[in-house]
């Protein structure tokens, strides 16, 4: 008996402004653009897991979309609550009703869940697991929506990376509110 389980793919998707912020000064993210045209919708149907640092988790993970918020803002978020969550703290612990948390052995963690059937994964953030990721090498494709927006200062989106990464362009897209989509694998040769 063969076993056809592909290995599920660890994506990093962020927005990220031309100076390599992913949010301002003061965590603002207003700069961040939805078009429409850029599909997230059909991004958050490709995946069935989201992996969160515990602050991210706390800001965003269980965010709830205001009255005044449109349709198609209500509609992500409901596809984003649909998802499997899981979040890297090294304070909470166990599950609650929408997460579970993992403390320690990332990479043993990582590779566990990339090879249970299912859609590929979805690495949120923050920027401490972004890096945590990376120096393990466990971030499998880089999808990084380039804003067109310069901020001067605000938390960047590589910090203390450890090693180099040779990345290959796999797909480029460009949309009309200005945002370029790049989209990279690592490049592991």
């Amino acid at each position: 008996m063969s076993n056809n389980v592909r290995t599920r793919k660890i994506i990093l998707d962020l927005a990220v402004t031309l100076d390599g912020f992913i949010e301002g000064k003061n965590g603002e993210v207003d700069w961040c653009v939805m078009d429409p045209d850029m599909g997230f919708n059909d991004f958050l149907n490709q995946i069935d897991t989201i992996l969160y640092g515990r602050k991210s988790y706390d800001l965003w993970g269980q965010y709830t979309p205001k009255n005044e918020d449109t349709n198609t803002e209500k509609e992500m978020w409901e596809l984003v609550h649909s998802k499997e969550k899981y979040v890297f703290s090294r304070t909470q612990t166990g599950i609650d009703n929408k997460a579970i948390f993992i403390n320690e052995n990332i990479p043993r963690e990582i590779n566990k869940l990339k090879n249970k059937p299912g859609e590929d994964i979805w690495l949120y953030g923050g920027a401490s697991l972004i890096t945590t990721f990376i120096d393990l090498g466990l971030v499998d494709e880089f999808r990084l929506s380039v804003h067109p927006v310069v901020l001067g200062e605000g938390r960047p989106l590589f910090i203390d990376i450890k090693q180099r990464l040779n990345l290959k362009l796999i797909n480029t897209r460009t949309f009309s509110s200005g945002v370029v989509q790049l989209i990279y694998h690592l490049n592991r040769n």
